[in-house]
C-alpha cells in the first residue's frame, strides 16, 4: 500500500508548460491571500512519515487527533497548486486524499472521530470530487480507480443514509451539493441526481415566510426543529446553490437567492455576521460558526447579481483575518488573549474557512471594482422578522440587533445544548458609527454543547449580552433566558421605538417573581434605555447590566455619579442616568467578562436597583450618547 501511495503522486510536469490560474479581480487576490496563509498553516500539520499509519493526514494542534474532516483541506491544498503552481501543495492534497480514503469503513462513510457521526461524509466527499479533476492526472491508474470507487461509495452511503431524520437541516443542502458535484466530476449516475433533487427540496420545505432554515437544535417527535443564521449562511445556502447551478434547477436556486436578500442584513459595517441569536449560537465567533465552512462562498456565487454581495464578502473576510494568528483561525477576535485559559488553538476552523476560501475562488462570480455598500453602510431601515421574532435596525449612528426569538428545547433532547443563547428581547449586538462595536451577546451561561469543539474553562465566566438579572435563593433570573418575551419594532419619521417584555426567568423557563418592561428608542445620535420592574410576591435586588466591548483602546471611566465616559480609538460616547435611583458600579467582576465564543472581552457597567418591599414597580432610563472628553 505505502508503494502505491507512493508511485501515485507523479513528477511535476515542466515548469515551462505549466501556467497558474489567472487572478482578474481584487476580490480573487484577497481570498488567495487569505488562503495562502490557512494552507501554509494546514501543510505545516502535515505527517510526512512514509512509514507512520496516519501518513498524510492533518494533525490537530490541539487534541493531537488525525480529523477525518480535517482531509477536507485536500481541496484548498489543490486550489493554491493551480493559483501558484507549487507542486508541494499538489503532492499534500494527494497524500491527504490517500489518507482519508484510508479511513473510509466498510459502507462508504467516514466516520468523524473522535465520535461516531457519518453525516460529514458529505462534506469529504464534496472536496474529494471537487479535487478530483485537477488531481487525476497526477494519479497512476489504480490510484484513479481508488479515488473514484471511494468517491462512489460515499456517493451511495449518502443516497441511502442522508434526510432530514438522521441530520441537521445544513447537512441536506450540503450533501445535495456534494452529490451534484459527484455527479458532475466523477461519477454520471442518475441516482446521485435524483437524491441530490430529493435533498435540496426538503430544505426549501423548511424555510419559513422569512426564508429562515429549521432544523438545526433539538427534535420533537422526530422533526429538528429550530434556525441558526450562521449554519444557513456558512452551509445551507451555499449548497443548495451549488446544487441549483450545477443541475439547473431555477426554482432552487431563487429560494436561496431571496433568503440572502434577507439576511444580508445581519452583516455589521465591521463584517461580523450576527448569528449571536440563533439555537446554535454556542459557537457563533463574529465571522461565523466555528465548525461550518464560511459565508464567502456563498456570496460570491451571487456577487455579478448584487456587488453588495461581494463587499459582504470582503468585509466579514476582514474580520476572519482578525482571528487569524500563525495562519491558524482562533474561535474569535481575542481568543489569542485568553490562550492560557482555552489552550492550543483547534484546527476546524482552519480548514473549514480555507475550503470556503477555495470553493469561493473556484465557484464564485467575480466582479470588477468596488462592490456596492452594504445596507449597514446607510439607513436609516428596520427589517423585522416575525417568523423569528428578530429585528435589525440602522438609525443614524446606530445598528442593533434585537432578539426575542422563542425557540427552546421542549424536552431537553440536546441535554442543555440549546438552552443558552440569549433572547428575551435583548440588544444582541450593538454598533455606533463613531465608536465601533459597543456591545455583543454570548451564552447565558458557558455550556460545552460540543465538548470537542468548546474548550473547558475552569474560572467563573459571565455573560457579555446587556440584561436585567437578579439571584435569589430559587437560583438565577434573567430575561436572557424569557421565551415567550413580546417584541414590537416600530419605525417613525426620525426615530425607531423598540418594546419588549416579560418575566425574568431561570434557565428552565421558570419565571422567578420579577417582570420587566424595556423600551428602545434610537435616535440619529442616542440610544435610550428605559428599564421598568414589576414586582409579583418577590422584591429582589436587581441589577441592569451593560458589557462593554473591549475593543483596542477603548476605556470605561466615571465622570460623576449618574455618568460614564466611554473612549475608543474612534471616538467618545457618553452613559447617563436620567432617571431612577440606581448605584452604578464599574468593572464588577471584569475579569469573568470574556467567553471563547465569540472570542471577546468586555466591561462590565452596573446598575444596582436596590431592594424596596413598598414598591410595586420600578423604573430607571438611561442614555447612550455622543459625547467628548470633557
Amino acid at each position: 500500500m505505502k508503494k502505491a501511495i507512493l508511485t501515485a503522486v507523479l513528477l511535476s510536469v515542466s515548469t515551462g508548460l505549466w501556467a497558474a490560474k489567472p487572478i482578474t479581480t481584487q476580490i480573487e487576490r484577497e481570498y488567495l491571500d487569505t488562503l495562502s496563509l490557512l494552507s501554509a498553516a494546514l501543510l505545516r500539520q502535515q505527517n510526512n512519515d512514509a512509514g507512520d499509519k496516519d501518513y498524510g493526514g492533518l494533525l490537530d494542534p490541539e487534541n493531537a487527533i488525525y480529523y477525518s474532516r480535517a482531509a477536507e483541506a485536500v481541496y484548498p491544498f489543490t486550489v493554491m497548486y493551480q493559483y501558484t503552481g507549487n507542486s508541494e501543495y499538489r503532492d499534500a492534497a494527494i497524500r491527504l486524499g490517500e489518507w482519508l480514503i484510508r479511513q473510509q469503513q466498510p459502507g462508504g462513510e467516514w466516520i468523524e472521530n473522535p465520535w461516531e457521526w457519518t453525516g460529514t461524509t458529505a462534506d469529504q466527499l464534496m472536496m474529494l470530487a471537487a479535487a478530483f479533476p485537477a488531481l487525476q492526472s497526477y494519479l497512476d491508474r489504480a490510484a484513479q480507480r481508488r479515488w473514484r470507487a471511494s468517491m462512489r461509495a460515499a456517493g451511495l452511503y449518502l443516497v441511502e443514509k442522508m434526510e432530514p431524520d438522521f441530520a441537521s437541516i445544513n447537512y441536506i443542502p450540503t450533501t445535495a451539493g456534494a452529490l451534484a458535484v459527484l455527479w458532475q466530476n466523477v461519477a454520471r449516475e442518475k441516482v446521485f441526481l435524483d437524491k441530490a433533487k430529493k435533498l435540496a427540496w426538503q430544505t426549501v420545505a423548511k424555510m419559513d415566510q422569512d426564508q429562515f432554515i429549521h432544523g438545526e437544535a433539538a427534535r420533537v417527535h422526530g422533526v429538528k426543529y429550530g434556525v441558526d443564521l450562521n449554519y444557513q449562511m456558512d452551509m445551507s445556502l451555499w449548497g443548495l446553490t451549488l446544487y441549483a447551478r450545477i443541475t439547473g434547477d431555477k426554482a432552487a436556486e431563487e429560494y436561496a437567492r431571496r433568503s440572502l436578500a434577507k439576511v444580508i442584513h445581519f452583516v455589521y459595517p465591521n463584517g461580523i455576521i450576527d448569528g449571536s441569536w440563533g439555537a446554535r449560537s454556542y459557537k457563533w465567533t463574529g465571522y461565523g460558526t466555528k465548525t461550518a465552512d464560511g459565508s464567502q462562498v456563498l456570496f460570491s456565487l451571487f456577487a455579478d447579481e448584487n456587488t453588495a454581495y461581494q463587499t459582504a464578502s470582503l468585509r466579514n473576510l476582514q474580520y476572519l483575518r482578525s482571528a487569524i494568528k500563525q495562519g491558524l483561525v482562533g474561535y474569535g477576535r481575542d481568543i489569542w488573549a485568553f490562550a492560557s485559559k482555552t489552550g492550543k488553538p483547534n484546527l476546524y476552523p482552519t480548514f473549514a474557512r480555507a475550503k470556503n476560501l477555495a470553493m469561493a475562488l473556484e465557484f464564485g462570480r467575480h466582479q470588477r471594482g468596488p462592490g456596492k455598500p452594504l445596507p449597514a453602510d446607510k439607513g436609516d431601515w428596520v427589517r423585522y422578522f416575525p417568523s423569528v421574532k428578530v429585528g435589525v435596525i440602522r438609525q443614524g449612528n446606530w445598528m442593533a440587533t434585537v432578539s426575542a426569538y422563542d425557540y427552546h428545547d421542549y424536552t431537553d433532547w440536546g441535554k442543555g445544548k440549546y438552552t443558552h443563547f440569549p433572547r428575551g428581547g435583548a440588544i444582541v449586538n450593538l454598533w455606533h458609527d463613531g465608536f465601533g462595536l459597543l456591545t455583543t451577546a454570548s451564552q447565558n451561561r458557558y455550556h460545552r454543547g460540543e465538548v470537542i469543539h468548546m474548550p473547558p474553562i475552569e474560572s467563573e465566566t459571565f455573560p457579555l449580552t446587556p440584561r436585567i438579572e437578579f439571584d435569589s435563593a430559587d437560583g438565577y433570573f434573567t430575561n436572557l433566558y424569557e421565551t415567550k418575551a413580546k417584541l414590537d419594532i416600530r419605525q417613525q419619521a426620525d426615530r425607531v421605538l423598540v418594546e419588549t417584555f416579560g418575566q425574568l426567568s431561570d434557565q428552565n423557563y421558570h419565571p422567578g417573581g420579577v417582570a420587566y418592561h424595556y423600551q428602545y428608542t434610537f435616535d440619529d445620535t442616542q440610544l435610550k434605555k428605559s428599564v421598568t420592574l414589576r414586582y409579583h410576591d418577590r422584591r429582589p435586588p436587581v441589577r441592569v447590566i451593560e458589557p462593554i466591548v473591549l475593543d483596542a483602546g477603548v476605556k470605561v471611566s466615571k465622570v460623576g455619579a449618574k455618568k460614564i465616559r466611554i473612549t475608543s480609538q474612534r471616538g467618545v460616547l457618553h452613559l447617563r442616568l436620567l432617571k431612577g435611583e440606581a448605584d452604578i458600579s464599574l468593572g464588577k467582576n471584569a475579569e469573568g467578562y470574556w467567553s471563547p465564543f465569540p472570542g471577546l472581552r468586555t466591561y462590565p457597567i452596573v446598575f444596582e436597583l436596590p431592594a424596596d418591599k413598598n414598591a410595586i414597580t420600578q423604573t430607571i432610563d438611561y442614555v447612550f450618547e455622543t459625547g467628548s472628553n470633557r
